[in-house]
């Protein structure tokens, strides 16, 4: 539908977004350390690291050489996992645009509270829809459907440049190209159950951090942006803002 270029956002609580980046690297590095190992070694990765739904749910079992890690924890790893580099770019690229915001909003631990629950959340809906699934998940889009639906929560009416159908500039309200693709998300799950993406997963980050974004964000940042405030209206507001006056002793006139 689209692609975010940039947002009209400034931090106001953080200096810069290290937990978001350290995801972002972090995906790069898995998504390299997969393609460079060779095809049988991203299979087997795939396998041990991707989400199973008939896995998850005892109904199937891997060989002890492809079980990675336990079965729970693919609720997690799943997500730094890509198929190839147009999949990691574009939830990279979501990431990058509109995560240093939620990161500001909630403060760099409970963000990654919130990215790794939007992922498990992305996962366990996932299954519930295909618990017999053989097939592995894998890819942050959960996480970052959460963090797109906080973003809109968080900030309906700041001004977005995306590439609309991917061709055409536009600058728009955040909630015009968010609630459409969350719209869409929930379309295409409702029509396109066939379809390699899973729908499912997008949905379940969604509610989740739509969710958990009004819970775990700080308590004097506003939602639906009721007080949109850049760091220089801050400054000046402050400096017209009328002072309190201090009881003093009476001063003598003169020296």
């Amino acid at each position: 539908m689209f692609i975010p270029l940039h947002d009209a956002n400034q931090l106001r609580h953080i200096k810069r977004q290290y937990v978001t980046l350290s995801i972002i690297a972090l995906n790069v590095f898995a998504w390299l350390a997969t393609s460079l190992g060779g095809a049988d070694f991203a299979q087997a990765t795939v396998i041990g690291l991707g989400y199973i739904p008939s896995v998850a749910y005892d109904i199937a079992y891997l060989s002890p050489e492809l079980e990675l890690v336990p079965a729970p924890l693919t609720y997690v790893t799943y997500a730094f996992l890509h198929a190839d580099l147009l999949h990691l770019g574009g939830n990279m690229l979501f990431l990058w645009v509109f995560g240093d915001n939620i990161e500001d909003a909630l403060g760099h631990a409970r963000f990654l509270v919130f990215y790794l629950a939007c992922a498990i959340a992305g996962a366990a809906f996932h299954g519930i829809v295909v618990p017999e699934s053989q097939s592995p998940l894998i890819g942050a889009s959960g996480a970052v459907a959460g963090i797109v639906a906080a973003y809109l929560v968080l900030h309906p009416r700041v001004k977005l440049w995306v590439l609309a159908f991917s061709r055409i500039p536009l600058r728009v309200p955040a909630w015009t190209a968010l609630a459409l693709w969350i719209l869409y998300q929930f379309a295409m799950f409702g029509l396109d159950r066939e379809n390699q993406v899973s729908w499912a997963a997008h949905i379940g980050g969604i509610l989740a951090g739509a969710v958990l974004v009004v819970i775990l964000r700080r308590k004097t940042v506003p939602l639906l942006d009721k007080r949109i405030q850049t760091p220089d209206a801050a400054k000046l507001e402050n400096e017209i803002a009328p002072q309190e006056v201090e009881p003093h002793a009476p001063r003598p006139w003169g020296r």
